[in-house]
């Protein structure tokens, strides 16, 4: 299965954990098709509490902005629209997936979509890499950037083009003609000593 579209997301939020109550005040997410961003979508959200300083300063994202930012519950339906049954893909998923599904079960869905891990699918593939943060493997991999950092869709596109590359680099390096989605999938959980023997074609 070699043509496969993913939807490449990433959420700004309000602390670290759903489970403390934190909620998204941004979503980029960007449509992956043919290894090429053929769609974007982007929107803030209002929590309808207020984000601390910290946040205010790391993301850019003020309280004044988000008090005319549309509601969270309409900013998913419209995103679950966007995403549809495509595969999914975010820097750090167990993050993003988190939130994704903490507030797709507030509007009474349960995802379907599967999801990879570029960050983990990274370490397998670079190594070598200083370290396997977003910023890091953007300049490492000499990536496209429009240099914003912490805001979604500029974060989402950037780690779009980075599992772009990996895809294209694993083509390369083993003469493959297509990497599945479930491969990926699983190089994020492989020994580093086993990446070798996956990726060489049988």
């Amino acid at each position: 299965m070699g043509n496969y579209t993913v939807a490449v997301i990433d959420f700004e939020t309000t602390g670290l954990s759903p489970h403390y109550g934190d909620r998204t005040i941004e979503v980029g997410a960007v449509i992956v098709s043919e290894n090429q961003i053929v769609d974007r979508f982007q929107s803030l959200m209002n929590p309808r509490m207020r984000v601390s300083s910290f946040i205010e300063k790391y993301t850019g994202i003020t309280n004044r902005m988000l008090s005319t930012a549309p509601d969270i519950d309409h900013v998913m339906k419209r995103l679950k629209a966007f995403i549809a049954k495509h595969y999914l893909v975010a820097h750090n998923a167990s993050f993003d997936s988190k939130f994704l599904d903490a507030e797709f079960s507030r509007i009474n869905h349960k995802r379907v979509n599967e999801f990879a891990c570029s960050m983990l699918v990274a370490r397998r593939i670079y190594p070598e890499a200083p370290n396997h943060k977003l910023e890091t493997l953007v300049h490492y991999r000499s990536l496209k950037t429009d240099g914003v950092h912490h805001r979604a869709l500029a974060d989402a596109e950037m780690t779009a083009h980075l599992w772009i590359s990996m895809i294209e680099d694993i083509k390369a390096g083993y003469r493959r003609t297509e990497v599945p989605f479930g491969l990926m999938q699983q190089l994020g959980k492989t020994p580093k000593k086993k990446v070798q023997q996956l990726l060489v074609m049988k």
